[in-house]
């Protein structure tokens, strides 16, 4: 028998084959075909269709499985609620949430193999990192894959966390050469707000490593640190690649009070959010009306002299965004789902015989932890490639971390005589 409770038959052969290739999938194909994440999207629907009263028996994980469904439901109606008292205009990719419970009981029932996902993170990664360099190469300003270059760059460091966490025993060599990959990548893509989490990974990975002292640690990351610096300068054109003096120019024009620059605009929005949060804190302006807030509260908005920045269609912020188009149901949605989703996740790392250096729930820390801090500088959940793939990827490594604690919990139980 089992853990699902019934004998191994074809069809749940057949589904757990098509579970171990979807989670390959999912982290080697979406930045790597124009329309990357069907092929997961299929094999998730065909597996499920297999056996799915095999993927409804989640009774014995019930209470997490209400708590993220619970909040995917909130957030997906606080957007509804806030569509149908704006624009109508629809509710941008909130609906995508619905997979993070759906995968989250897939994940639990069918058991697809950690190893999947962890080959799929590496192939994406090198498929990355190729694709990145021939755009640049070809002579495009920026890497952006098959779209946006800031969505490429803060998938490329999931695909990282993935590729560093979820290693099997043995391979670091394989996790140092899966996060030179995405340095470039990212790198590559001109994309500054991938910086911080990409910093933080680093500072995780030789910190909590426990190799040697402390201060060989700490030498070991300043090494780190320092190569990096000492890439841009060296290597031709990376400086530039990087925007590294526009960063120096725009923080120039903000101190002469001209926002009209990528960071002055972002500061310049967060100022409008923080007003319009004030002025309509529990309805907000509606979702996706961020640009009627820079109309009403900024002059160089009002037509006919409009300037570009003044129709960028969102915050470039997580908090901001939600907090100003849907107000405080926003803000509070938007907070349980970061924070349900690393609750649970820190739990099962404070499981007795749990990794706190590797593994699924460091692994989904960390995964929500970089998602969190990309969202300072994107509005992560208004592109449909970033909201599908942190649904994805945290209802991935919550029912294989379930699974896992449970089966850690019965081997060390007390035997009954």
């Amino acid at each position: 028998m089992s853990d699902t409770g019934q004998a191994e038959g074809p069809r749940l052969r057949w589904a757990r084959r098509c579970a171990d290739w979807a989670l390959w999938c999912l982290p080697a194909l979406t930045l790597t075909l124009p329309k990357g994440l069907l092929p997961f999207g299929l094999l998730l629907l065909l597996s499920t269709l297999l056996v799915p009263g095999v993927v409804g028996r989640v009774r014995r994980i019930a209470t997490p499985m209400a708590l993220v469904g619970g909040v995917a439901l909130l957030a997906i109606a606080v957007a509804f609620a806030s569509d149908r008292l704006s624009s109508g205009e629809g509710i941008d990719s909130r609906d995508r949430l619905l997979v993070l419970p759906w995968v989250m009981a897939w994940a639990w029932a069918l058991q697809p193999s950690l190893l999947w996902l962890w080959r799929g993170a590496m192939a994406g990664l090198c498929f990355a990192v190729l694709l990145a360099l021939a755009q640049v190469l070809g002579g495009a300003g920026r890497a952006s894959g098959w779209g946006n270059a800031i969505v490429f760059a803060d998938v490329v460091l999931l695909l990282t966390v993935v590729a560093v966490f979820c290693r099997p025993p043995g391979s670091w060599h394989w996790a140092v050469f899966g996060v030179v990959c995405g340095t470039v990548a990212i790198l590559c893509s001109g994309t500054r707000g991938a910086w911080p989490g990409l910093l933080v990974l680093l500072g995780v990975v030789v910190l909590g490593s426990g190799w040697q002292s402390w201060r060989y640690r700490m030498l070991l990351l300043a090494t780190g640190l320092a190569g990096i610096v000492a890439l841009v300068g060296v290597v031709p054109g990376m400086s530039s690649q990087m925007r590294l003096t526009e960063l120096q120019q725009d923080i120039e024009r903000i101190d002469a009070g001209d926002h009209d620059s990528s960071v002055g605009a972002r500061v310049e929005r967060l100022h409008v959010a923080i007003a319009a949060f004030r002025e309509r804190p529990w309805t907000g302006v509606g979702i996706g009306q961020f640009d009627r807030a820079m109309l009403e509260h900024l002059p160089d908005c009002q037509p006919p002299e409009a300037v570009a920045r003044c129709h960028l269609g969102h915050a470039h912020n997580d908090l901001a965004e939600w907090a100003a188009t849907m107000g405080v149901p926003g803000l509070l949605s938007l907070l349980l789902l970061y924070g349900v989703p690393l609750v649970l996740f820190v739990r099962m790392v404070r499981c007795p015989g749990a990794s706190r250096v590797r593994g699924i729930a460091a692994c989904g820390v960390m995964v929500v932890t970089v998602f969190v801090l990309c969202g300072f500088t994107q509005s992560m959940f208004a592109h449909q490639t970033t909201t599908s793939v942190y649904a994805s990827l945290v209802g991935i490594l919550l029912g294989l971390g379930l699974r896992e604690e449970a089966r850690r919990t019965r081997a060390t139980a007390p035997k009954m005589r």
